[in-house]
């Protein structure tokens, strides 16, 4: 522990984002932390002043960089060694639980998120946990089906892992019933092919305003088969249930949309696929 303030940019990365158009959801959380002034934000001219830092860095020992720029996707230890002094900007993904494992009961209270409270949720949440229940996560990167060279869906988790993931989980636990979480839902119907009486498929909460209520549902699950998608991860990883489960797909990619299978993405306790 460092005992220095976190601070978080709500807008920097977000007035760049043209390609999926998101906005700041955290507020949909329980971490306390205060937003970022203009001036951590480093405007004026912050891409700018930005670019500088990390021009300097590139130069620096790492342990004396203003901005610290996540150097591939590997869990990097150097990161847990790291004293700061005065105002630090990290800026990258971090996705490990090794960043955080000795800090974990607080990362679970801070990214704690709020329920929606409309009663299709409030219901469906309420079933869950009555069932021996299984969230499946199918991202689709690539078009369903996509044949053409180069792409034949090179993004997608093929249907053969959530066969496997599948079989895996109807042997620990037979009878579980499966809610399906998907960008197209229809088609991850067909990849899984589980009957209709053992599947809901939950479509109600639509557009990336209201994904923090899908990830809230992935969490009240007890078990998991998350694609190879971080808004599954921590969907499986925010779960608390007692006897959790978790499979995950094993490949590594590291190419194209969906980089996966670097080093600290899973924890060891998940089962690869």
């Amino acid at each position: 522990m460092n005992g220095a303030e976190l601070v978080l940019d709500t807008l920097s990365g977000f007035a760049r984002d043209h390609d999926y158009r998101r906005v700041y959801q955290l507020g949909h959380f329980n971490i306390q932390a205060p937003l970022a002034s203009p001036w951590q934000r480093m405007e004026p001219f912050p891409r700018l002043r930005r670019y500088l830092l990390r021009y300097a860095g590139r130069k620096q020992e790492f342990s004396h960089r203003r901005l610290i720029e996540q150097e591939g996707m590997d869990f990097d230890p150097r990161l847990l060694a790291l004293r700061p002094s005065g105002t630090v900007y990290l800026d990258g993904y971090w996705q490990s639980e090794r960043y955080f494992k000795d800090v974990e009961e607080t990362i679970q209270d801070d990214l704690r998120i709020k329920p929606p409270n409309d009663r299709h949720n409030l219901a469906t949440a309420t079933r869950m946990r009555d069932v021996v229940s299984v969230a499946v996560h199918v991202r689709f990167f690539e078009a369903p089906g996509d044949t053409r060279v180069g792409h034949a869906e090179a993004n997608n988790a093929p249907a053969e892992y959530y066969q496997r993931a599948i079989a895996q989980v109807e042997s620990v636990a037979p009878g579980a019933h499966y809610f399906l979480f998907s960008d197209d839902p229809s088609s991850a119907v067909r990849r899984i092919a589980l009957p209709p009486s053992r599947c809901t498929v939950i479509d109600h909460n639509r557009g990336d305003e209201h994904a923090y209520a899908d990830l809230w549902l992935m969490s009240q699950c007890l078990h998991h088969v998350i694609a190879n998608s971080t808004f599954s991860w921590w969907g499986a990883w925010l779960a608390q249930r007692p006897g959790k489960h978790v499979i995950a797909p094993g490949f590594e990619m590291r190419h194209g949309k969906a980089w996966w299978g670097f080093d600290g993405l899973l924890p060891d306790e998940w089962t690869k696929l």
